[in-house]
């Protein structure tokens, strides 16, 4: 379910999943939500509850986290703030770690605690960009899902991610 911000939401679209599987007979399907504004991020461990799995919509997450859309920006004044280092890189092509990183890192660690065998995901460019893809294996998630040219560089980076992490913790000089 998108945009979900409370887990009364979720549980409502949840009960009425239920019903029309009953309905149709046994269907495993499983349910969750997209994690994309940012008080669902702040709440993910009540959403947990009622989710077998979050994936984060990490293009809306930004633009609530940040409140402008790329639509608006790119075009209109976003280059200006690159040319005078205010961003480094803009926030809709690699995470921003410090403001919607934390609250995914929140979610993460608040959904875990409160269900530990929820699925975690991330759909979005930022699936493809690579350091982005470092992020995502560091705070835990268990995929991530990008648009068809970007699948090669994000399986190589997610390889990458993976060696570094176990290289890491094999280090033991």
């Amino acid at each position: 379910m998108p945009l979900v911000g409370a887990v009364q939401e979720l549980e409502t679209v949840r009960v009425e999943a239920e019903r029309i599987v009953a309905e149709v007979g046994e269907v495993d399907i499983p349910i969750g939500t997209m994690i994309e504004v940012p008080r669902a991020a702040l709440t993910a461990g009540q959403i947990a509850e009622a989710a077998e799995f979050f994936s984060f919509g990490t293009n809306d997450l930004t633009q609530m986290a940040w409140g402008f859309s790329r639509d608006d920006v790119e075009g209109a004044f976003f280059w200006r703030y690159l040319e005078l280092g205010i961003f480094g890189i803009s926030p809709f092509e690699a995470i921003d770690r410090d403001g919607v990183g934390r609250l995914v890192r929140i979610a993460v660690d608040e959904g875990r605690a409160a269900r530990p065998e929820l699925k975690l995901g991330v759909c979005g460019e930022h699936g493809g960009d690579p350091e982005s893809v470092h992020f995502f294996h560091e705070v835990g998630l268990d995929y991530v899902s990008c648009s068809p040219f970007r699948v090669p560089i994000a399986r190589l980076e997610a390889g990458r991610a993976a060696v570094f992490t176990t290289t890491a913790a094999s280090d033991t000089r």
